[in-house]
């Protein structure tokens, strides 16, 4: 059960290890498509992206909603662990614009929580999603938007990672972005005060498999961390359910915005944030209700204060 509650990304500390990633070539999808029967498997990063290169995004250690702009809105973590801080962040964001009626429609910063919060982690390096959203109810958190936006008082500050017209990801053969120094200061948008900006949660827990749904559809989006395996960097449509024989990789956090049923096999929706080039539109669906890569109990979330 530990090990479910305190997912925490594989890094390597020999960072320049260059070992090709085996489960990115076209064989190794093929066989994929040849056994899943819910999902398609296709390409999503370039087959000589190193395996060191894919593991350093891995960091988690986890009908109101339509006037709500952002949540849909696929983030792009680039070449740093911060997964954890990003589903928890925007999962805050999307509950607050729920609890004031889309009166408060912004992003939350994942930059603050990501190298401010000590007791969360190793910033770039994986973090815990649940001491983040203690960190929520204890110290706030100000508005923040994406690399080079300038929205909101701290704006993320890791440059994103897309893929040029070659198909290779920009990040690759790149080392991991070091960790930033805590700015307690708004350096995006300088007419907000620092202080005055925080934003509150009243608490921090985790859920039950049965309490999901009725949280989401009370409160907004969580956060759902799983176990990653080979086969999963591959995704491109449908339900994913692990293959057989696939190896652990490890933890990642993402944002569950929803569920359904495709083709009888009931399913997560989850807003990953490897960029909007990934997977089903930076999008994807997993098994609900069997612990697919343990996703239906590692899942957490706090409810935003709003007085």
């Amino acid at each position: 059960m530990a090990r479910v509650l305190m997912l925490l990304s594989v890094i390597f500390v020999s960072v320049y290890l260059t070992e090709q990633a085996y489960f990115l070539q076209k064989d190794f999808i093929d066989n994929i498509n040849e056994q899943a029967t819910t999902w398609k498997a296709g390409v999503n990063f370039h087959p000589n992206t190193p395996k060191e290169d894919f593991l350093k995004m891995l960091g988690s250690k986890g009908e109101k909603l339509r006037h709500c702009s952002n949540i849909g809105t696929v983030r792009d973590q680039g070449n740093c662990g911060s997964d954890w801080a990003l589903a928890t962040s925007s999962a805050f964001a999307d509950r607050l614009c729920v609890a004031t009626n889309a009166d408060f429609n912004e992003l939350l910063s994942a930059e603050e929580i990501t190298f401010c919060c000590h007791s969360c982690g190793s910033g770039c390096k994986g973090g815990y999603p649940i001491k983040a959203w203690e960190r929520f109810k204890k110290h706030g958190l100000v508005t923040g938007g994406d690399y080079k936006s300038g929205e909101g008082c701290e704006p993320y500050r890791v440059p994103p990672c897309p893929y040029d017209d070659q198909g290779n990801n920009t990040c690759a053969g790149q080392p991991m972005e070091s960790n930033h120094r805590c700015t307690r200061m708004c350096y995006g948008n300088q007419d907000l005060d620092f202080d005055e900006d925080h934003r509150y949660t009243r608490d921090s827990y985790y859920l039950t498999y049965g309490s999901i749904q009725k949280d989401v559809m009370t409160y907004g989006p969580i956060e759902a961390s799983f176990d990653v395996y080979d086969d999963f960097p591959n995704y491109k449509s449908g339900v994913y359910v692990r293959s057989e024989n696939a190896t652990y990789l490890g933890g990642h956090a993402v944002k569950l915005i929803g569920w359904g049923e495709e083709a009888g096999v009931p399913y997560w929706l989850m807003v990953n944030s490897w960029n909007a080039d990934w997977g089903d539109n930076g999008l994807f669906k997993i098994q609900r209700g069997t612990n697919e890569c343990g996703i239906d109990n590692s899942t957490t979330a706090g409810v935003p204060v709003t007085n």
